[in-house]
């Protein structure tokens, strides 16, 4: 019987203000972007012609409205997203530096996406998907960590792909030694990683990065570990091969996102191909289009409403 959707996502959806100029009295000006890693995963995906959704919390406030109405414009269901009554939408201010890199400032002590129970993670709707996507922020916190744990059984048990993008971010934790835990927790149920480089060299305490992914396949025997090195590239580790593609040089004006895009670019491919039975090409051929993907969100603000389509990217590898 065929799958309702093709992957549903769990975890933060909030609004990312990232800079933009400043204004004719010299304050700084910030535009309001759709985000969170989760949707930004989803809306790549749906770029692409898959059916998704999310499930996750938003507040019943103004960012709230507009989360949910970008969901439905870029096509995500939101039958799952659910609306706290007393808790404000989590917000993350984004500083930018020169070259591209930023900082983040979060409001969320606390923020809605943090208020889901595991009593709201329905287990019907979970089993209607042919993949599972989630991160660390929907385990940072005691509540919402037992709804993804919950989540992830029920993933499991109902024998659906599990993909997992940790997207480390220390100022939301409360010790770095509770990061790692629930990195590793997540870990042991999924067939695909994608990993950057600063998060394998924290969990694995391995400088080399081939080194600190070792350790991950002997401790864990996840099926396919995805590396991205920002604008070197990206590695495929899978079945004892090893596949790398460099980068694509962008002008870029901000990274946010560049991850999620990758990760939904890689989804898409492992959607549409024989996931036991992946060859060399076939991986590069994956990273060559992920890689171009996210170049192109690097030249845009925010992520949600800037993936690319396949066009674009197809273009932008023939250049």
């Amino acid at each position: 019987m065929g799958k309702r959707y093709d992957v549903i996502a769990m975890g933060e959806l909030l609004i990312d203000f990232t800079m933009s100029g400043e204004s004719e009295q010299g304050n700084g000006m910030f535009e309001a972007c759709p985000g969170g890693a989760p949707c930004n995963v989803l809306a790549l995906l749906n770029k692409m012609g898959k059916k998704t959704a999310f499930l996750g919390k938003v507040g019943k406030d103004q960012f709230g409205v507009l989360l949910r109405g970008t969901l439905d414009e870029v096509g995500i269901d939101t039958s799952n997203l659910l609306i706290d009554e007393q808790v404000n939408t989590t917000l993350a201010f984004v500083h930018t530096f020169p070259d591209g890199d930023r900082e983040f400032s979060f409001y969320r002590n606390p923020g809605a996406d943090m208020m889901l129970t595991a009593e709201e993670v329905d287990p019907a709707f979970l089993a209607q998907s042919r993949l599972f996507h989630f991160g660390t922020l929907s385990m940072t916190h005691d509540g919402v960590r037992e709804a993804t744990k919950k989540a992830l059984k029920t993933a499991k048990d109902a024998g659906l792909m599990i993909s997992f993008d940790p997207n480390l971010r220390p100022p939301l934790w409360s010790s770095l030694e509770l990061a790692k835990e629930q990195m590793e927790y997540g870990f042991q149920f999924c067939d695909i990683l994608k990993i950057s480089d600063n998060e394998i060299q924290f969990v694995s305490g391995k400088e080399d990065y081939d080194e600190g992914i070792r350790y991950l396949q002997d401790q864990y025997h996840i099926p396919l570990i995805l590396l991205t090195m920002g604008k070197d590239g990206s590695r495929a580790y899978y079945k004892g091969m090893r596949v790398e593609r460099k980068g694509f040089r962008c002008e870029t004006i901000e990274t946010t996102g560049a991850g999620d895009t990758f990760c939904g670019s890689s989804l898409n491919y492992l959607l549409d191909h024989d996931f036991d039975n992946l060859t060399e090409e076939q991986l590069a051929q994956m990273l060559t289009f992920a890689n171009a993907a996210a170049a192109i969100v690097t030249t845009r603000k925010g992520a949600i409403r800037a993936m690319p389509d396949r066009e674009e990217v197809e273009e932008l590898i023939r250049r």
